[in-house]
Formats: C-alpha cells, structure tokens, sequence
C-alpha cells in the first residue's frame, strides 16, 4: 500500500503491533477466551487506522498533485474539496498561496513583455539620432568643406548628442522612480521661485521663437524643489515646441486650503483628441510631434507629480491651445 512508503505510518504500525501483542498476550493470561475478542478489537484499530491514514494521504498526494500542476504552467486548481480540520486549513491556505503565484507569475510576465517593449522603444528612440549622427560625421569628413558648413554641421551633431544624452538621463531618472529609489524632500519655496526655476533652462528657446510668458502666480509651495520644477519644465517644454513663432504661453499658480495648483497654457493648435487619453504614457508620440520627441518627457513628469500626492491632468482651452493642471496636495506627516 502507498501509505506504507511514508516513515512516520511505518513507525505507527510497528507501536500498533506491540501493543496488539501486548493486549492479546494480556487477554491471554487473565482470561483465554478473550484472545479472539481482544485480536478482534486490536484488528479493527489497525484497520480504521490504516484507512485513515490513507484518506489524509490521498488529500495530502492530491495537494502534492495540484502544486505540481501549478509548477508546470497547468491551472487546475479547484477549491470545492476544502473540509474542516488542520488538513483542510493547510489545503486552504496551499490554496492561496498557488493563486498568489499564479497573480505573481502573470504579473512577471507582463513585465517581462514590458521590459521587452520599452528596451525595443528605446533602441528605437536611439538609432535615429544615430543615423543623423552618422550622416554629420560623414559630411563632416568630405575634403574641401567650407569653415561655414563645418561649423554648422558640428553645432547640428552637438544638438544630436545632446538629445541622446538627455532621454538617456531622462530614462535613468524614470527607472529609480520605477524602482521606488527616490526620496521625495519637503522643501518650501514660494510658487514664484519655483516657477523661474523651472522656466530658467526654456528661456533662449523661447526668446529664439519669440514666445511670450504671461504669469499670474501667487503663494507657496511645498515638496521637493528639484523634482517638482524638473516635471514643470518638461511641461513647458511640451507646450513651448507646439507653440508657433510669437505665440504666448501663459502660467498661473495658486494656493487654497486644499491644495496647491499650477496650470500651464499654450497658444499652440491643441492636444488632439485621439491623443489625449495617451499623452502622459511612456514613448506615446502625438500624431503632430516632431522627430525631436521622444515621448518620455510628459510620463517623467507625471511620475514625479504624482509620487508627491499631486494629479496632473490634459485637456484643451475653448479658443484653442492646450492645457496642463497640476494639483499639489499635502502629505500628512506618518505618526510615529
């Protein structure tokens, strides 16, 4: 019989027949005709021993059964023979933690599929300033090229490294958010400060395309500076390269017992609508972007934005133009 493999039944027995002997040799001494009742009742012991022994031994293969299809990908797990009793609690809990593996193992999967998707993005994103790249160099090695032409050449091969250098810090900055590295400070700075410094590094580009910035921005803010203006520029940045020649972006940043808010509006053709509902994912590229985007600029800055408690949402201005709402709200401080 199969219960007879396990050590522990085989132990069992051995007692159940010492004592068997024991008793009917007892039996034997203080009345003979006992012998036969007594090997009768010592037979019965072992018997409903051994069938339940091999019930709980059933369940128990059952269970080995049932992690063994778990293991090999298959998902025939059932819950309808769950009884009462420490076995039945042990084969709950089996259980939960093979539909808690189950959950794990699709969610790796999906990573795996995710990680697969964003490295092809990436190589994507990268290969065509590359090739740019490639051209440049080329153009930049022919013989008998002009002082003008190699100055402009290599001022264009600059540009290209510098945008593969920002999406890489960019993208770096992405993972230690995904990886729950980064430490968000409490900092309080007025919105004005907070708003020049995420302006600051946009101001040449803006006064080259001859864009104007209109601020209406009262209050304070609190959180982390550093992070908090780096998502605002990349928000900037967005609406200033949709924004045409002379156009006018427009900021307005307040505080109300609830929550801090910062809106940032531009003069430009609008989020259309079949990009709205995609403008804050990872690589989504707007139908009108141009081949400098690289589509990580506005999920950065959702990240950032709402790792801090805050929301930020898309939409478009009635007379045309887009429109970013960002709402800060207070992280109440954890009691000790």
């Amino acid at each position: 019989m199969k219960i007879f493999r396990n050590p522990e039944v085989i132990k069992t027995f051995i007692v159940y027949i010492v004592c068997g002997i024991v008793f009917v040799a007892t039996a034997y001494f203080i009345e003979p005709k006992l012998v036969l009742v007594s090997l009768g009742l010592w037979a019965c012991c072992v018997i409903i021993y051994i069938y339940s022994m091999s019930k709980m031994y059933k369940r128990i293969g059952e269970l080995s059964k049932d992690i063994n299809n778990l293991l090999h990908g298959k998902e025939d797990i059932y819950f309808d023979d769950c009884k009462e009793g420490e076995l039945g609690v042990l084969q709950s809990e089996i259980y939960k933690m093979t539909i808690r593996l189950k959950k794990q193992q699709k969610l790796l999967e999906e990573d795996k599929i995710y990680l697969a998707n964003s490295i092809a993005d990436i190589s994507h994103q990268i290969k065509t300033p590359l090739t740019s790249i490639n051209i440049l160099v080329s153009m930049l090695s022919e013989e008998n090229i002009s002082v003008e032409r190699k100055v402009k050449l290599t001022r264009e091969l600059y540009e290209m490294l510098s945008r593969i250098e920002w999406m890489i810090t960019t993208l770096l900055k992405i993972s230690r958010l995904d990886a729950g590295m980064i430490k968000f400070k409490k900092e309080e700075l007025s919105l004005r400060e907070l708003i020049n410094r995420a302006v600051e590094p946009l101001e040449v580009s803006m006064e080259l395309k001859e864009q104007r910035l209109v601020t209406n921005i009262s209050g304070q803010f609190v959180g982390d500076v550093n992070w908090t203006s780096e998502a605002i520029t990349n928000i900037i940045k967005n609406c200033m390269e949709h924004t045409p020649q002379n156009g006018t972006l427009t900021i307005e940043a307040s505080n109300n017992p609830i929550f801090t808010e910062i809106v940032i509006k531009d003069s430009g053709s609008g989020i259309k609508k079949e990009d709205l509902p995609h403008i804050f994912e990872r690589f989504y590229k707007g139908s009108d972007s141009n081949n400098t985007s690289f589509g990580i600029g506005l999920s950065l800055a959702r990240m950032i934005i709402t790792a801090q408690n805050g929301t930020i949402k898309a939409d478009n201005e009635k007379e045309g133009g887009a429109r970013f709402v960002i709402r800060m709200y207070p992280i109440m401080d954890e009691q000790k």
